[in-house]
């Protein structure tokens, strides 16, 4: 018990011991401890003090250098600057001098102008006293020719102008003379030779119009059969065709009236064969009147075959072929217009090769350019846009299209086919024979003419001759020379396209005839 109470003691006496221990040994730890962290910071302020002073002793040396490239810059600035001064300056001199020049210049001009316009004043005034002396010479001739002459000034003037005016008028006559002239001469052999050569090959009969068709009856009872009970079957008739039946006294005929031959040869065809069945009445009418019209649709299409045979056109378009046919029934002037047709395309195919051209395309243009004639009764507008329309529809080059619409210069000729399809068909509508007029157009016609060509001063007559073709002009010989002949001509040819519609072309000659008369006594 002892022993343990002893050692409990020494036990804890030992904690005691080794606690004091232990706490000295700590402390002693942290003093060390402390005094390293003391020696530390002291390094450490000694180390940054270091470099401190270093770093404020190279700042300095390099606040010294920069001093001294600031400096030597400033300088090289300094040399560079008073350099630029000297050249300025001398610039500045030299400029000066010469503004100085100048200045001494303008001076010596100023001077020498004053001198120069003294001397003009002078002249002027010489000019002006000799000017004074001109107008009283002037004046002095101008009073002595009006003596003499017995005119004024003003009269003298308006004679002078008239006579010079004269001059003018004669000397552009010679001119347009000897210009046209030469032009002539150079040209007409080639186009006579062409010319004549082409219409040698058109020869085509002339085709009288005619407005009505006769029709022989067996008998005069057969107008009784044709009028019908109540007149039923003429009603019919005429509804069917178009056409005017005529029935009057002249025995064993009876007329039929319309201005399309078209219409027309269809109502002869049908009534020559109702006559010759005997079976009249309105239902074998209709029928009748419908076989010949689908009989007269093949003899068109065969027609138009044939005229294009003639010509060696092959390719046209089946309604194309049928319009050609048709053409067989429409006139122009009394001109049958399919012949017209055929005949200018004859005439524009010679001028076409004669030219160096392709006469068939030339052929059948020229074939063509009339077809607006076979619709113009159903369309409205001129035939010949019509024409170039229905060739567009059928498709027809537009070469031959416009050939077509130009052909009577509704639109612009383009090609040098329109040209020549235009004389061709002027050539084959003023040919001698070809077309006839009414007697009343052709008698104001007539007058017309030489209506316009009195209305020229200086004509004493005037005088409408082959057929309207050509006005032949006497003119009084005092009051128009050779020159002003020529011009009359022109002038006289002018009013006439501009105020008067015809076919063809219409010559002027203007005559003009000087008579000496002497008597011997």
């Amino acid at each position: 018990m002892n022993f343990l109470f002893l050692g409990i003691i020494i036990g804890i006496f030992i904690g005691i011991l080794l606690s004091f221990l232990y706490f000295f040994i700590q402390k002693k730890k942290e003093l060390e401890a402390k005094k390293t962290a003391e020696e530390i910071i002291k390094e450490s302020q000694r180390k940054a003090q270091e470099i401190l002073e270093k770093a404020e002793s190279e700042a300095k040396l390099k606040i010294q250098q920069a001093k001294i490239q600031i400096k030597e810059q400033l300088l090289i600035e300094k040399q560079n600057l008073e350099r630029e001064f000297e050249k300025r300056l001398k610039e500045v001199s030299l400029k000066e001098e010469r503004l100085v020049q100048k200045e001494e210049t303008l001076i010596k001009k100023e001077e020498l102008l004053e001198k120069k316009l003294k001397e003009v004043e002078e002249i002027k005034a010489l000019i002006e006293n000799e000017k004074k002396q001109v107008d009283e010479i002037l004046n002095k001739a101008k009073e002595e020719l009006e003596k003499i002459s017995g005119l004024s000034e003003k009269e003298a003037k308006e004679l002078l102008f008239k006579k010079l005016e004269e001059e003018l008028i004669e000397e552009k006559a010679k001119f347009l003379m000897k210009l046209e002239n030469e032009i002539k001469d150079e040209a007409k052999r080639k186009s006579q030779e062409i010319l004549a050569y082409t219409i040698s090959k058109a020869a085509i009969p002339f085709v009288t119009e005619k407005t009505v068709s006769v029709v022989q009856l067996p008998n005069e009872e057969m107008k009784g059969r044709i009028i019908g009970r109540e007149g039923r079957n003429i009603r019919t008739f005429e509804t069917l065709t178009g056409v005017d039946l005529l029935i009057d006294d002249t025995p064993e005929v009876v007329v039929l009236s319309c201005l399309d031959p078209l219409r027309r040869e269809v109502a002869r065809i049908a009534l020559e064969r109702l006559v010759a069945d005997g079976r009249i009445h309105p239902t074998r009418i209709e029928e009748i009147i419908r076989q010949v019209e689908e009989e007269m649709e093949q003899h068109l299409a065969e027609v138009g075959e044939k005229a294009c045979f003639e010509l060696g056109i092959y390719g046209l378009h089946p309604e194309l072929i049928k319009l050609i046919g048709k053409l067989k029934f429409r006139t122009s002037y009394s001109q049958n217009v399919l012949q017209h047709s055929i005949e200018t395309a004859i005439i524009c195919g010679a001028l076409a090769g004669e030219l160096g051209l392709d006469a068939k395309k030339a052929k059948r243009a020229a074939l063509l350019h009339d077809i607006g004639k076979a619709a113009s009764y159903e369309v409205e507008g001129p035939h010949a846009l019509i024409g170039a329309e229905i060739a567009r529809k059928y498709g027809e080059e537009e070469e031959i299209v416009n050939a077509i619409a130009s052909h009577h210069e509704d639109i612009p000729i383009t090609t040098i086919l329109g040209i020549i399809l235009q004389i061709s068909d002027a050539i084959s509508g003023a040919r001698p024979g070809a077309r006839r007029e009414l007697l009343e157009a052709y008698i104001k016609r007539i007058k017309e003419l030489e209506r316009i060509a009195l209305s020229f001063e200086g004509v004493e007559k005037a005088f409408a001759i082959q057929a309207g073709r050509e006005i032949r002009v006497i003119v009084d010989d005092k009051k128009i020379s050779d020159e002003k002949a020529y011009l009359l001509a022109r002038d006289i040819a002018q009013k006439i396209e501009k105020e008067l519609t015809y076919p063809g072309i219409i010559r002027v000659t203007v005559i003009r005839e000087t008579r000496v008369i002497e008597y011997a006594k």
